[in-house]
């Protein structure tokens, strides 16, 4: 596991960290106390991706509406 605190890493980083978490868990090998641990690391991982996808997508939603918030292009529900 990374020690580097949940909310401070940046989404790619999270994602590596969830998918390594994941294959721990999947392998079996672990420990039931080391299992726990990493479970509740990869629900916080998970979280915070959703929350940085979250707000990629509010992102989005700004840049693809003019000042009365009518839609320029591309619409939040068309990057899903």
């Amino acid at each position: 596991m990374n020690g580097t605190p949940v909310a401070e890493m940046s989404f790619e980083e999270a994602m590596k960290e969830l998918e390594a978490v994941v294959g721990r868990l999947e392998s079996g090998d672990v420990p039931l106390e080391d299992s726990i641990k990493l479970y509740e690391r990869g629900a916080a991982l998970k979280d915070h991706c959703q929350k940085k996808l979250a707000e990629a997508e509010e992102k989005v939603a700004l840049i693809t509406t003019d000042a009365d918030g009518n839609p320029k292009g591309l619409q939040p529900a068309d990057i899903k």
